[in-house]
C-alpha cells in the first residue's frame, strides 16, 4: 500500500509538470523587441588643435548637415555671442525644425537655417537642435573653443 501511495503521489506531481512542458507557447504575452537597423550618425569637430566627436540627431536638419559633409569637410568660423555660445555660419540653409529648446553645453544648434552654434553654457529658445558633442563638460569645451573667435572644421 505504501508501494501505491507512493506512486501515486509522483504521478499527481509530475501531471502538471508534464501538462506545462507539453503545452503549446503563445506569444499573446510576450513582449517583442523590433531590432533597429538605424545607428547614429556621427560627426568629427576640429577646433584650436582638438578634435571632438559629436552625435547627430535623428531630424532633417541633421540629415541635411550629414549629406553636406558627405560632400567635404565644412569650416566655420565663429565667434563668441552672449558668453553662452560659438557661432558662425553654414555654406548652405538648411531645413529648420525649430521647437523650444533647453540648450546645454555641448549642444549644437541650428539658428536660422544657416548658423551653426555650438553652446558651452545653457540657454533656451526655439532652435533645431543639430546634435550633442561627447566626451567633454562645459568647463573643457569653453576652454577649447577658446575666448575669441574660432574655426571649426566639420567633417564626417
Amino acid at each position: 500500500m505504501t508501494r501505491l501511495k507512493s506512486f501515486l503521489a509522483t504521478v499527481a506531481l509530475a501531471a502538471p509538470l508534464a501538462a506545462a512542458c507539453s503545452a503549446t507557447p503563445t506569444t499573446d504575452n510576450l513582449e517583442t523587441e523590433t531590432p533597429t537597423t538605424e545607428s547614429t550618425t556621427m560627426i568629427t569637430l576640429e577646433a584650436n588643435g582638438h578634435i571632438l566627436t559629436a552625435a547627430l540627431e535623428d531630424n532633417s536638419s541633421a540629415d541635411a548637415l550629414r549629406d553636406l559633409l558627405e560632400k567635404g569637410p565644412v569650416v566655420v568660423d565663429a565667434h563668441d555671442y552672449g558668453n553662452q555660445e560659438k557661432v558662425g555660419s553654414l555654406p548652405a540653409q538648411l531645413p529648420r525644425n525649430d521647437e523650444p529648446t533647453d540648450a546645454q553645453p555641448g549642444d549644437l544648434i541650428l539658428y536660422q537655417g544657416n548658423q551653426f552654434v555650438i553652446y558651452y553654457a545653457p540657454n533656451s529658445w526655439p532652435f533645431t537642435r543639430l546634435g550633442r558633442i561627447e566626451g567633454v563638460d562645459a568647463t573643457e569645451l569653453k576652454e577649447i573653443l577658446g575666448p575669441d573667435g574660432v574655426s571649426v572644421t566639420l567633417s564626417l
